[in-house]
């Protein structure tokens, strides 16, 4: 993703800031978007498929377009991004509304965003979140409410936070990191409120779904530890390492969310876009034929594990590179994740780098506007995916040489329904898996 949201790490990190399922039958009738996608068939006629955008407001890197805009420009700007959407015969948007330990909506827990405002604390003058919520809604658009769990800050320092927020109250709860300030994840009393933070958006709005990206333990810094022994100390007795520790600690976050949304709010579908490496086979003879970093090892994200656990509604791995990349290719990646979901109930939608093609300074494949379509055409041979997420919407907007024009045009001829995936299915009754 953009900027500090970028997931391409030592292969090739920029910096960029600016089976299917049938149709539901009528008792589905409520899950699905206010109204139905324009050009979309009937609904026992329609397919279902992901087809969606990330949105990210971290450094205003898509909306709003700058801090401090009048409320009713960050309206007109954020209807124009749900246009867009229903221009590609898109069906589903991911937007980023916790992206700093703040809040795109009045929290209780955290303060309002500077990316709305340009000041920390600011009251916009309107709820952001359940204005677009029904802006996408209207438009028969998923709404993917989109949080990053640990992220404090793009700045190191503590003082140049609001006063009053959480980590100004509770200093220990930090750690400065590279160029970032960071919760630790390793104090249960953190994991605990980011998780009270996120649920009071998920229970208290219409979202369609709960969404993380690739950000758990930051990438690592060259030459910098994350600053985390005293809470190991004091928490990390049982475990063989700090590594294991720490992949207990993020195990915790996602198996409890998994509990809280399908107790809460079992309507929700919840998520994760990981690096789209999980580990090389050189290291682990499970992972994929790829020589890339490992999001296991440097995140602690153990996303395959997360799968065969049943934590996870959906998995969208950012399987940001090209057909036939050594390190990484698109190829054999796909076949990986097709197979890590194998008997399982998760849903497993590709994320896609529209933020490449026709890039300055991007290879000579990614000048080449037919790559994105023969993503999308290799796909088809994988019966498990159902779907794709591109990053990011600005560069949709963009369609430098026409590469996003082209995949519209070969790909999604007719609209498609948002998909349900088969555990939110399962969980409301509706469907039983053989596991059940």
């Amino acid at each position: 993703m953009s900027g500090s949201d970028s997931p391409l790490a030592y292969l090739d990190r920029r910096a960029v800031l600016g089976g299917l399922l049938a149709a539901a039958i009528a008792p589905l009738a409520s899950l699905l978007p206010k109204v139905t996608p324009p050009g979309a068939v009937p609904t026992a006629e329609a397919e279902r498929r992901m087809r969606g955008m990330w949105i990210s407001s971290v450094l205003n890197s898509n909306w709003p377009s700058r801090p401090g805009l009048p409320a009713a420009v960050q309206r007109d700007e954020f209807t124009s991004w749900m246009d867009l959407a229903v221009s590609l015969k898109l069906n589903s948007v991911f937007v980023q509304v916790r992206p700093t330990a703040d809040a795109f909506w009045p929290s209780p827990y955290e303060p309002w965003s500077e990316y709305l405002t340009g000041v920390q604390g600011r009251d916009p003058g309107y709820d952001p979140l359940a204005f677009m919520v029904k802006t996408a809604h209207e438009r028969g658009l998923a709404f993917h409410a989109w949080f990053n769990p640990y992220r404090v800050s793009m700045r190191r320092d503590p003082a140049r936070l609001v006063p009053g927020h959480p980590l100004r109250r509770e200093p220990s709860w930090g750690v400065a990191y590279g160029d970032g300030l960071y919760y630790n994840p390793g104090m249960p009393e953190v994991r605990a409120f980011v998780q009270d933070a996120i649920m009071d958006a998920v229970t208290r709005y219409d979202v369609d779904g709960l969404h993380f990206d690739d950000y758990f333990y930051p990438y690592p810094v060259a030459g910098q530890e994350f600053d985390d022994a005293r809470a190991y100390a004091e928490h990390g007795e049982d475990f063989p390492d700090r590594a294991a520790w720490r992949r207990h600690n993020v195990d915790r976050l996602i198996e409890e969310l998994a509990h809280r949304v399908r107790r809460e709010k079992p309507r929700v579908q919840w998520g994760i876009s990981p690096f789209g490496i999980w580990r090389n086979a050189t290291t682990d003879p499970r992972g994929s034929d790829t020589s890339g970093s490992q999001s296991y090892d440097d995140q602690y994200a153990d996303t395959r594990g997360w799968i065969r656990n049943g934590w996870l509604d959906y998995v969208v791995p950012q399987l940001y590179w090209n057909i036939g990349l050594p390190a990484a290719d698109y190829a054999k990646l796909v076949p990986w994740w097709a197979e890590a979901v194998e008997g399982t109930a998760t849903d497993l939608w590709i994320g896609q780098p529209a933020y490449r093609s026709g890039a300055p300074g991007e290879p000579s494949v990614w000048q080449n506007p037919a790559e994105l379509t023969r993503h999308l055409d290799l796909n088809r041979d994988y019966p498990r995916v159902d779907g794709d997420v591109f990053y990011s919407a600005a560069d949709l907007r963009a369609d430098r040489l026409g590469a996003v024009s082209t995949l519209v045009r070969d790909h999604y001829a007719r609209a498609a329904l948002p998909p349900r995936p088969l555990a939110l299915r399962a969980r409301l009754g509706e469907i039983r898996l053989p596991t059940d």
